[in-house]
């Protein structure tokens, strides 16, 4: 996606022409709506040939929870021979990452990877710990295994559209305060973070599907400045 900067938005607080011409160019290179991932974690086991290859799925934010996860299940099963895993994160389709742990190269991670991409799941971390039963399951054995389990702890939990967060920075008067909140509220936004004082400044994530009817109404009220975070 095209790198927009603040300096994309007018400041003018007096020209809403060229401000809406700016926040329309906005629009125009956003992409889709809503993206999909799981509900909630699940797991699911397959065993094939004495080996036990035990998955476990969970929905992720961002890269801070995931060493957070992988150290978890390293924790509760130490005897484990690998602990294999793949992510996505984000809608642009550059933030994932693969592991074998020590399998084969390609025989592990990018499977588990490829059910993620099958469901266009984003936002989800599967990691597939396994057990070994004594029988070398050659490559395509184990590509067939860890992909299997991926499956399986896929289908234990529901998949859900979430509305897509573009964030913006607002920047107003204190006496702002009550009508910014009105617009927060009614267009479903959230609240990234915020420093109220005289002057206050506000880091939201609006749904992308009423982006644009927030962003007129903002361009309505005089004093409230709207850029893109650094």
């Amino acid at each position: 996606m095209e790198n927009i900067s603040a300096s994309l938005f007018c400041r003018n607080r007096n020209s809403l022409s060229k401000k809406s011409a700016c926040l329309q160019r906005l629009l125009q290179i956003m992409p889709a709506d809503f993206y999909y991932t799981i509900k909630k974690s699940s797991q699911s086991e397959f065993k094939d040939r004495g080996s036990r290859f035990m998955a476990f799925a969970f929905p992720i934010n961002g890269n801070e929870g995931i060493k957070a996860l992988r150290a978890q299940l390293k924790k509760e099963h130490p005897k484990a021979s690998h602990h294999c895993f793949a992510y996505r994160l984000g809608v642009d389709g550059m933030n994932f990452r693969v592991s074998d742990d020590g399998e084969p190269s390609g025989s592990a991670g990018r499977p588990i990877l490829g059910q993620i991409d099958s469901r266009q799941l984003t936002n989800v971390l599967v990691v597939v710990v396994r057990y070994f039963g004594g029988t070398l399951l050659g490559v395509p054995g184990l590509i067939n295994a860890y992909k299997t389990a991926a499956v399986l702890a896929l289908q234990e939990t529901e998949i859900i559209a979430k509305p897509l967060l573009i964030n913006l920075r607002l920047e107003f008067d204190y006496t702002l305060m009550n009508e910014a909140m009105k617009l927060v509220r009614q267009y479903d936004c959230l609240i990234v973070q915020q420093a109220t004082q005289l002057f206050c400044s506000m880091e939201i994530g609006v749904p992308k599907n009423k982006l644009d009817t927030m962003l007129m109404k903002l361009t309505e009220i005089k004093g409230i400045n709207v850029s893109r975070p650094a």
